[in-house]
């Protein structure tokens, strides 16, 4: 059956939740000095106490607390003045300490919300909390036929765990929720947000209920979601899997269950957990966090501006449409790209549209892994500046400016030194372009008389023979107020 098929014929609702780990950009860890940066030899960032050696106690990093303030404020989350610092009890080779420092009954925050258009339509997804907590360490099993082995490197990077309430009931509705996460996590400079690099990761808890009914079904849990398309992908795999199951009659196992992308599919992987099985119980070793509100004044007081306020002062300082305002805030480095540019030439709505058109499809060109890079593009804000210019001003008209683009992308040269090293700057003598214009009318009489007997259509003919013959050089308003009065006579 096709996909969905299952879903629709039951008349289910999908009910989602999700959690996502995200690492703060902090220069070292949360409980150490050791530093927190990504692509380090194996285990070359560790020390003692977060290698889990005996006799260590952990002490707090203050800029990693900072960072959880903004996330907070961004969120409109509720801040508590004290939360406790608890152990998470479990075994795993890339957990050194076998427990994990984290927040259990009293987290920093609670009760948020973040809102995101999907297809125009604005949602809102509730948090229920979000803690601060110590990452593990990876295990690696592709390197030896017989070992596997561990890399400590991110073994107490300070992360946070944003939790929200099952308000999502899509794969599309997840994926945006988790672009606008991201979109104010870069924004507040927190973190880069990078999925491919595991700073921000994604379980899904997803289970189904008839339509109308209140009761939650048996939910599982899907790990390894490292990019927007796979978690859009899994969720709706794993809504048709729940689908199919009832239908014909069977339960839901609660369980934790892994993403193959290259299959397509989510499997088993073991039982779901409970907070019992965990054995949470208070870190002896660090006192109760107090954030007071002199603090949380002054973090609020240093505040980036947030991606729904830009794209309001985007509309309102540049005229820009909601949704133009919109494509360009959903990246905060998007956003300084385009801003740069106006800062060189003010013509807001021509620039948006190019970055929109041509500067997007370069940055999707040349991304990495799916990840748009508008720090590394082969052409600048102001070179872009420097092409809008020039069509502003007469030298080049739009048409030439297509072509003049991407020579700018190849060679990384200015636009005024293509335009003049070429030859292509824009015919404005009326004398001159009247001559084509003659010359166009004279060679296709037929054409003409049609056009004078009321055939309107084919004033763009002679508008695209003029500009052919004149190589694309002559101004296009000159060119078709010409036309009018040459045809009309």
């Amino acid at each position: 059956m096709s996909r969905h098929s299952f879903y629709e014929e039951g008349g289910f609702e999908a009910v989602i939740g999700l959690e996502v780990h995200c690492q703060l950009a902090t220069a070292t860890k949360l409980f150490c000095s050791c530093s927190a940066t990504f692509g380090a030899g194996p285990n070359e960032h560790t020390c003692p106490v977060c290698l889990g050696m005996p006799g260590v106690l952990p002490v707090l990093n203050r800029q990693a607390v900072e960072y959880a303030i903004r996330a907070a404020l961004a969120t409109q989350s509720t801040i508590n003045p004290t939360s406790r610092w608890a152990r998470k009890n479990y075994f795993y080779p890339d957990m050194p300490k076998a427990y994990q420092i984290t927040q259990y009954e009293q987290p920093y925050c609670e009760h948020g919300r973040v809102e995101f258009d999907l297809d125009g339509t604005a949602k809102t997804v509730r948090l229920t909390r979000i803690h601060m907590e110590e990452d593990a360490g990876k295990s690696i099993h592709d390197l030896s036929p017989r070992w596997s082995m561990v890399d400590l490197n991110r073994a107490s990077v300070p992360l946070l765990e944003i939790v929200s309430e099952p308000d999502v009931r899509s794969g599309a509705e997840a994926s945006a929720y988790l672009r606008k996460l991201r979109s104010i996590v870069r924004y507040l400079g927190i973190s880069d947000g990078n999925m491919n690099e595991g700073s921000m990761r994604c379980d899904a808890n997803v289970s189904l209920r008839r339509r109308g009914a209140e009761k939650y079904g048996t939910r599982t849990e899907t790990k390894n979601l490292n990019s927007f398309r796979s978690v859009e992908r899994a969720i709706a795999y794993e809504i048709e899997r729940q689908a199919e199951v009832l239908l014909d009659g069977g339960t839901i196992v609660q369980e934790t269950r892994l993403w193959d992308a290259d299959r397509g599919e989510t499997r088993p992987m073991r039982g779901k957990e409970d907070a019992h099985d965990y054995r949470y119980f208070p870190e002896p070793d660090l006192m109760p966090l107090v954030i007071d509100d002199a603090w949380i004044a002054r973090v609020g007081s240093e505040m980036p501006e947030l991606p729904d306020a830009r794209r309001a002062r985007f509309t309102s300082a540049y005229g820009l449409s909601d949704y133009d305002a919109g494509v360009l805030t959903a990246s905060k480095e998007l956003a300084d790209w385009f801003e740069a540019a106006v800062a060189v030439h003010a013509n807001a709505k021509s620039l948006a549209n190019w970055i929109m058109s041509d500067v997007i499809r370069i940055a999707n060109e040349t991304a990495v892994e799916g990840e748009a890079d508008y720090t590394k593009l082969p052409i600048t804000p102001r070179q872009l500046a420097g092409l809008v210019a020039l069509i502003d001003d007469g030298t080049i008209s739009g048409k030439i400016a297509k072509s003049v683009f991407p020579k700018m992308v190849e060679s990384g040269d200015e636009a005024r030194a293509i335009v003049e090293r070429e030859g292509l700057v824009q015919v404005t003598d009326e004398s001159a372009i009247a001559q084509v214009v003659d010359r166009v009318l004279a060679a296709n009489p037929d054409k003409a008389a049609e056009f004078r007997a009321g055939k309107d259509k084919l004033f763009g003919f002679f508008v695209g023979q003029v500009m052919k013959e004149s190589q694309g050089k002559a101004n296009p308003a000159s060119v078709n107020r010409l036309l009018k009065e040459r045809l009309a006579g």
